[in-house]
């Protein structure tokens, strides 16, 4: 295999689908760009085994450094995996492995990767945050003066009085 994936015009897969599936023998994966939706990925069911279990290696090897408490390893790798992981504050930093850590995990379990992209990209918004001091003194600023009354939160499927 040359590249990881190759774009490919969805059309290309309902006109040609058997050369088209022929191209995952060059590639690991091909993105099928669509105009009216995200695009979609093809890939060859070995591939996504292999694929899985990388990352629930991976999922489970992390875990296992955060419980063993081998904290001082994670956070020398950390920047090198997360280059942004440098504006957070210490705290924050320990917050975020065993965070990562539970969510890995559980991630690796369910087969589902997008509550650890979901997390990582909320971490790294914190990390954006801090790393603008002007950002940062207007978000973390205490309001002036009253803010008037708050209403009552009425429940759902309730109207209000």
């Amino acid at each position: 295999m040359t590249a990881a994936y190759e774009d490919v015009p969805f059309s290309e897969l309902l006109h040609h689908p058997a050369a088209t599936a022929r191209r995952l023998d060059a590639v690991r994966a091909l993105r099928l760009r669509r105009r009216d939706a995200g695009d979609l990925a093809l890939i060859r069911a070995d591939q996504l085994a292999q694929d899985s279990t990388v990352v629930d290696f991976t999922a489970r090897l992390l875990a296992g450094l955060v419980r063993t408490e081998n904290i001082a390893a994670l956070r020398q790798a950390l920047p090198d995996a997360l280059p942004w992981s440098v504006f957070l504050p210490e705290d924050d930093i320990e917050a975020m492995l065993g965070e990562l850590a539970d969510t890995a995990r559980g991630a690796a379990a369910l087969e589902n990767l997008a509550p650890i992209a979901l997390l990582l990209a909320q971490w790294r918004h914190s990390a954006e945050i801090y790393a603008d001091p002007a950002l940062h003194a207007l978000l973390t600023r205490e309001p002036a003066g009253d803010l008037g009354p708050v209403p009552v939160p009425v429940p759902e499927g309730e109207t209000a009085e």
